[in-house]
This record gives C-alpha cells, sequence and structure tokens, in this order.
C-alpha cells in the first residue's frame, strides 16, 4: 500500500545526483506543489565521477560538471537552497515537518527525500591532519588535490579501489611518481574478480605505478614544518611521499535519518519503493541500503554507490511520492576509467559458479562472464564496450548469453542471447 501522494511541499535534502533526478523526475511526472532542493555545498549540483580525472588536470572548470543550468531550475521551478546544511528535524503527521539549518532558517515540508550520499572515510592514524593528506569526494576536494598535484613530485595513494586507481592513473598522467598501498590483497577486490584485478595490477605496473599489496600505513610522517613527507607501513618501510591520498571507500551519511527515527544498517533502510522505516520519507543514491533489485542473486540488501542506481533510485523514489507503485528492479551497473582502461560492470557475481574469458588481458581488450548454471548473472568489460552493452541488455530482459560461443571474439556477444533454460530438479529456478 502506498502512501498517500505529496500534497503541495516536498523537501530534498542532498543537492546529489539523486537528489536533483528526483526533483526532475516529480516536475516530469506533474507535481505542481513547491519543491525544494537543499544542499550543503555552495556549488550547484555537479557530477562527481570526474573528480578523480579530469577534475585533476590543467584547465579544468568547474560549470562543466554542472548537472542542469540555472535557467533548468527556474523553469522546473525547483528552489535550489544551497550552502545549508541540516541541524534539526521536527516532524509532523503524515510525513510532514520543519527542517532547520545551520543558518537558522526554516524549511517547511509536506514529504521529505533524503539523498544525502556519502562521506570518505579516514583512517584514524599519527599524522592523518598533516598539511598533504587528502580525501577525494566534492568539487573543494578535487579542487586542493589538483592545486597541490601540480606542485607535488611523489604521490602515495592509500586504497586500491577506484577512487584510489583513478587518482592514481591522473597522477601518472601528469608525470608524478606514484605509489598505491592497500591492505588487500588484490586491487579492487570489493567490486571485480580475481582475473580483473590481476588485469589492472599488469596495466598500472607498465604505466609505472608502484603497487603494495598486502600493506598497511600506520602513520603519516611529518617533515617537521607540518606537512607530510612520507608514509611508514606496518613491515617498517617508509614511502617517500608530499602528497598523499586517502581513497578507502565512503560511509553513507545517515545522521538525519538516525535522528528521525529511522531504521539505518549501513545506509538509510529502503523498501523495493524506496520508503524509509516510517512509511512516508523517501531516500535515494549513495546512503540508502536497498533489497537486491535483481531477484536471489548475490545478498539481501546492498549499498551501491554509482550513477545508474541513483539515477534509478530517485526515479523510483520521486513515483513512490506521487502516489506510484513502480519498484526498484535495475540491474546494477558502473563504471571506472582509468588512463586508457574503460572498466564496465553490470550485474552482481556474488552467486556464481562459472567464468567465460573473452579477449585478451595482454591488450588491455577483455571480458569476464559469470554464470550460475546457466544463467548470466554479471561482466566486467575492459575497453569492450560492445560486449558490456549486450550483456546489460541480457540482464535487463532476463536473458542469458550463451557460455559455448561466448569467449569466441569473432561472434558478437548479442547474437549468443537466449531464454535461461530451467531446470526442474532445481525446484523451477534458472540456472
Amino acid at each position: 500500500m502506498s502512501p498517500d501522494p505529496v500534497p503541495a511541499g516536498l523537501l530534498v535534502i542532498g543537492a546529489s545526483q539523486a537528489g536533483v533526478q528526483l526533483a526532475a523526475t516529480v516536475r516530469e511526472r506533474g507535481f505542481e506543489g513547491r519543491v525544494t532542493l537543499l544542499g550543503a555545498e555552495r556549488h550547484p549540483p555537479y557530477q562527481r565521477p570526474p573528480l578523480s580525472k579530469k577534475a585533476l588536470q590543467e584547465g579544468f572548470t568547474p560549470e562543466s560538471l554542472h548537472f542542469r543550468t540555472a535557467s533548468f531550475y527556474e523553469d522546473q521551478r525547483i528552489t535550489l537552497a544551497l550552502g545549508r546544511r541540516v541541524v534539526r528535524i521536527e516532524r509532523g503527521p503524515r510525513g510532514s515537518g520543519v527542517a532547520w539549518t545551520d543558518t537558522d532558517e526554516a524549511f517547511a515540508f509536506d514529504r521529505l527525500a533524503l539523498t544525502v550520499g556519502a562521506r570518505p572515510r579516514r583512517l584514524p592514524l599519527p599524522g592523518a591532519e598533516l598539511a598533504g593528506v587528502l580525501t577525494l569526494r566534492s568539487l573543494d576536494d578535487a579542487a586542493g588535490l589538483g592545486k597541490r598535484l601540480r606542485d607535488a613530485e611523489r604521490v602515495v595513494v592509500v586504497g586500491g579501489g577506484f577512487i584510489g586507481l583513478e587518482v592514481a592513473a591522473s597522477a601518472r598522467l601528469l608525470g608524478r611518481e606514484v605509489a598505491v598501498v592497500l591492505a588487500d590483497d588484490r586491487l579492487m577486490a570489493r567490486a571485480v574478480g580475481p582475473l580483473t584485478s590481476d588485469l589492472f595490477l599488469a596495466a598500472h605496473h607498465r604505466r609505472g605505478v608502484e603497487v603494495h599489496l598486502s600493506s598497511r600505513p600506520v602513520r603519516f610522517v611529518d617533515d617537521g614544518a607540518g606537512a607530510v613527507r612520507a608514509v611508514e607501513l606496518e613491515d617498517g618501510r617508509v614511502l617517500p611521499a608530499d602528497l598523499v591520498v586517502v581513497g578507502v571507500g565512503a560511509a553513507p551519511r545517515t545522521e538525519i535519518a538516525e535522528a528521525m527515527g529511522l531504521t539505518v544498517a549501513n545506509g538509510i533502510v529502503v523498501d523495493e519503493r524506496c520508503l524509509t522505516s516510517d512509511g512516508f520519507t523517501v531516500a535515494a543514491g549513495d546512503c540508502v541500503q536497498c533489497p537486491t533489485p535483481i531477484g536471489d542473486r548475490g545478498p539481501a540488501r546492498v549499498r551501491f554507490e554509482s550513477v545508474s542506481t541513483a539515477i534509478e533510485q530517485a526515479r523510483i523514489a520521486a513515483a513512490t511520492l506521487l502516489g506510484g507503485t513502480d519498484t526498484y528492479r535495475a540491474v546494477p551497473w558502473f563504471w571506472s576509467d582509468q588512463d586508457t582502461l574503460k572498466l564496465q560492470v553490470a550485474g552482481l557475481p556474488d552467486d556464481h559458479d562459472s567464468t567465460v574469458v573473452r579477449g585478451s588481458a595482454a591488450e588491455e581488450k577483455f571480458s569476464v562472464l559469470y554464470y550460475r548454471g546457466d544463467a548470466l548473472v554479471a561482466a566486467e568489460c575492459v575497453n569492450r564496450p560492445a560486449d558490456f552493452i549486450a550483456v546489460r541488455a541480457a540482464l535487463n530482459a532476463g536473458l542469458t548469453i550463451d557460455a559455448a560461443g561466448a569467449s569466441d571474439t569473432a561472434t558478437p556477444l548479442k547474437s549468443l542471447r537466449r531464454e535461461v533454460r530451467v531446470h526442474p530438479a532445481d525446484g523451477g529456478a534458472p540456472g
């Protein structure tokens, strides 16, 4: 049963990808009431993926990242309230209330949407507050990092996930000496399988990046003037550095939800309609933990940090606010650009029993397809965009790709799509 449609005023807290999409979608669906998009940063809402790439290069202009022009918000009657952080929410009946900000302003609402995103995790190590030890999440972070990169000679990146490796690749393109330090025994271990990890490790080595697997920093060394000069590892090694970038993941922003009494567990818990536990407030994007969108594959609940997920969840949340019954069922997908390596991932490979490798790792053109029985469940594609498009289309249509022919790069994957065979012995489950 859906809550009543929002009668008049909608407040969206979080001027993020999800926040902008949600505000735009309620207008697209005919909502005529007041829409306010409230953000803590002073910048107009902007894209975050380029922050670890083109935003670090010479000649970058912040305006190039803006989602929309000022005229769009004016034309759609979306009020931008920027440079304001919510400090208190007073609840009223049936989802209404008032949000108070650190500027002592009150924003009344009939319904509320939380699209507050996530914050970078920090390392509680000696020297973590030294000048030159940075994290990257915001446009201001990227501006500061880009400026320091231009003067740095030796860069240490702590973390071997997407952000860390994208920054490492960007620093190498600028001619800096780069070392990557990570606790895991392979790159991007939480996002991709071992074969893809190995490909990226070899590719970064070829580009001159020094990678230290299964290594942990224990302190950032002071140069005596309050700036970092090195990173000490737990095995006693010391890596010289005049710039350190910490990229060890992000934590969902749940403070507002917790203060409201909403259920929180590694994110704001929502159902398949992006409704929170109070039955009125919706939430979307990096701050959200949601039911797995593709049936029984993978864990029961997940938190995705991707543009595609933020957009789709925002659309579902907007429909829910207007009384709709749409549910979040999109196949998750995401990407990472690291120098000339374009990684595209679709689906959830958590629950698979076989793989098919397609292409050449040495040529940096490579796909790994994951299967559970006959069913394709995910794929990781490196510089093979046609493979990614075919896999994503198959997963969205509930189809598989014939594993027997998938390794032959002369055969387009889209020509191998077919229905999944059903095995009675499995109780009717595919695979």
